[in-house]
């Protein structure tokens, strides 16, 4: 998926803003990634957002990290903002099929706005009639006011606080068909993006590309010691002053405890208090990677894939995390797998470079 992600098209373009037809077509392609799921048995799709969609070769929206769904029958696993998490969750503590398609509407909102508003918020707008005030001010003139309402009607009605009011995803795709644009226009030509491979010439591993291939424990212990936190910039923690509780404080001074541990390669107690501050309600890609290399030095490789897999979907962009992945991979034996893992990671560090 060698296109970034719709977050990174949405809220932070460079060259060109996402065209309005293009929006259409994620919507769509989206709708109908999740109608595949539902129809195969696998409808908790867990934390839909922004940074779950990639962008492949042809630059089509793909919907990612199926492998979150496969131990997620019960709907007990749900990471997200407070602000954009499904009513009933809040609730029970558990999310069900219609929770999917209430995240669905909050990515309605990504798309009409090219930002992360709150649904709250856009609600009261909508229900305000001032949907305009909504719209993404890039788009203005490129779509019709009926397109614009049908789309903002859609997510109002995924938005909906009771679940039974809310659509199936199988109407979303019978909704979202009729009003797609410039179908014969290849999604590559709509994002502006070029198109071919890239290049195939020799890629040079960094130092923790190089540790991590050759399985250096150690030496991937003191990088991530020495790198810090620095990676986590940018990373969202949409949490309102309310939301810093002495909750949150807990949640924080785990993560310090975890990092005197990790120093200390402590590595037991590195993993107990980086669990802890990962069932909060931040996110933090480093924490996931440290925890990831714990579990690597504590003889505990099966767990170590799944903790770089999560540094990935917060990060798509932080080559760190193909790496510790690649590294996770090898503890297993899976040699192949952790060979092309690495190759993606040298991949997105010569994109960054380039």
């Amino acid at each position: 998926m060698p296109n970034e992600t719709l977050s990174k098209h949405l809220f932070h373009w460079e060259n060109q803003h996402m065209k309005w037809a293009m929006r259409l077509r994620v919507a769509l392609y989206l709708a109908q990634a999740l109608d595949h799921c539902s129809s195969r048995g696998r409808a908790l799709y867990h934390d839909l957002n922004a940074y779950r969609i990639l962008f492949d070769q042809e630059g089509n929206p793909r919907l990612s990290s199926y492998g979150l769904m496969k131990n997620s029958r019960d709907g007990k696993s749900y990471s997200t903002n407070l602000a954009f998490t499904p009513p009933e969750y809040l609730r029970t503590g558990r999310v069900i099929p219609e929770s999917v398609v209430y995240s669905f509407g909050t990515l309605l909102l990504d798309l009409l706005s090219g930002k992360h508003i709150p649904p709250s918020h856009a609600l009261d707008l909508i229900r305000g009639k001032n949907f305009l005030m909504l719209m993404d001010s890039c788009l203005e003139g490129h779509f019709s006011n009926d397109d614009g309402t049908e789309l903002v009607r859609l997510a109002s009605r995924c938005l909906q606080y009771e679940p039974r009011e809310r659509p199936n995803v199988k109407s979303l795709v019978t909704a979202l068909t009729p009003i797609q644009k410039e179908t014969e226009v290849p999604s590559h030509v709509l994002m502006g993006i070029p198109h071919g491979t890239l290049s195939s010439q020799q890629k040079i591993l960094t130092p923790l590309g190089e540790a991590c291939s050759r399985m250096d424990l150690t030496a991937i212990h003191e990088m991530l010691e020495k790198n810090g936190y620095k990676d986590d910039e940018g990373v969202a923690n949409e949490l309102s002053f309310q939301m810093w509780t002495d909750q949150i404080q807990e949640t924080l001074n785990s993560k310090k405890r975890g990092d005197t541990a990790f120093r200390a390669k402590e590595f037991e107690t590195a993993i107990e208090c980086y669990t802890h501050f990962i069932g909060g309600m931040m996110v933090s890609p480093t924490v996931f990677a440290r925890r990831c290399l714990c579990y690597m030095l504590f003889d505990m490789p099966q767990e170590a894939p799944g903790d770089a897999m999560q540094a990935q979907v917060i990060s798509p962009e932080w080559p760190a995390a193909f790496y510790l992945q690649a590294a996770a991979l090898f503890s297993l034996g899976m040699d192949k797998d952790a060979l092309e893992t690495l190759k993606d990671g040298t991949d997105l560090e010569a994109r960054k470079h380039s």
